[in-house]
């Protein structure tokens, strides 16, 4: 299947569908950047303004990942919530994951892939010189064939922003910041956010927790949500003992993700509210954005509980809130 995986008949689908809402589908990207039909886009802002619209499922990592971008850069944005079933909502596109992000700063153009849309966006902030779409032609998408066989695409350098020498030094004045920086934000999209199904789908009982909050955020039909919470949760159980075998996870998943929120706390120090030191950079709005869909999980708890991360959440969870205002 494209996408997140359009598994067989209904039954597959809706599982499927609810599965990757949280997490499930974790970096299968494929892309296809095209350009939008005019009309998709709505009333004209004034000049300079960037107009955004996110596509995306509220409980999956990437999306949050996005939202966590947008928000602390007080940046407006519309959100079409995504039928993870049907996923009519994306017909436009022949790209069919989420996070989509459709942007219009004079022009429309559909940015694909979280780490992606977070470096072009931030590229536009920081660099006046160049169109929002001359930067999404800096990420381009190369085509690769996964280990089981899959075609995906990839985005070499979707953890680069995309600036001059003056604008480099202005935003990373010393070089090891920016090492930094995409060192961990590689690792919340290729480690981090694979523990986040393990975790929460760990019982059947955290299972049903879990599809619970699926289906309540997301975008179900009645029966569609009936079924992808009872059939879901029993299938996320299944699945995600497969998930642990692939990404090697000790026996008890919540170790895991207990190491890798301290070690994440650690390279912090105890020196530095954020990873971008007074305020948080694009690797603290990646790590936050991934653990925050765990939220009123019974995996979040034992986080806070077993684990160093407490007061750098908190500290993030403030900042954002002060940005959105």
């Amino acid at each position: 299947g494209r996408g997140g995986g359009g598994g067989g008949g209904g039954g597959g689908r809706l599982l499927l569908g609810a599965a990757f809402a949280l997490g499930g589908g974790a970096g299968l990207y494929l892309a296809a950047r095209h350009r939008l039909r005019e009309h998709s886009v709505a009333a004209e802002l004034p000049a300079g303004s960037l107009q955004l619209t996110l596509y995306q499922y509220k409980t999956c990592p990437f999306c949050s990942k996005v939202r966590a971008f947008l928000d602390y850069h007080g940046l407006p944005y519309e959100i079409v919530e995504v039928n993870p079933i049907m996923r009519k909502e994306i017909k436009f596109s022949s790209y069919r994951k989420v996070p989509i992000l459709l942007a219009n700063a004079g022009s429309p153009v559909q940015l694909n892939d979280s780490s992606v849309i977070i470096s072009a966006i931030k590229t536009y902030l920081i660099s006046k010189r160049n169109s929002l779409e001359e930067i999404v032609s800096f990420y381009p998408p190369m085509k690769t064939v996964t280990e089981q066989g899959k075609e995906i695409f990839e985005y070499g350098n979707k953890y680069w922003l995309m600036l001059d020498e003056k604008e480099t030094k202005r935003v990373y004045p010393v070089k090891e910041v920016r090492v930094e920086e995409m060192k961990w934000r590689k690792w919340a999209d290729d480690w981090l956010v694979h523990l986040i199904s393990p975790n929460v789908y760990r019982t059947p009982k955290e299972a049903l927790a879990s599809f619970d909050y699926i289906v309540r955020e997301g975008k179900f039909g009645t029966v569609e949500g009936f079924f992808a919470k009872y059939m879901g949760a029993f299938a996320m159980f299944f699945i995600s003992k497969r998930l642990k075998k692939r990404h090697h996870l000790q026996d008890n998943v919540r170790e895991d993700l207990y190491e890798a929120v301290n070690e994440w706390v650690k390279a912090i120090g105890k020196h530095r509210l954020f990873m971008g030191g007074n305020q948080p950079n694009l690797a603290d709005l990646a790590v936050y954005g991934v653990l925050r869909v765990m939220e009123g999980l019974q995996a979040f708890d034992d986080m806070m509980v077993h684990t160093k991360i407490q007061p750098w959440y908190q500290r993030m969870e403030e900042v954002i809130q002060k940005a959105e205002v």
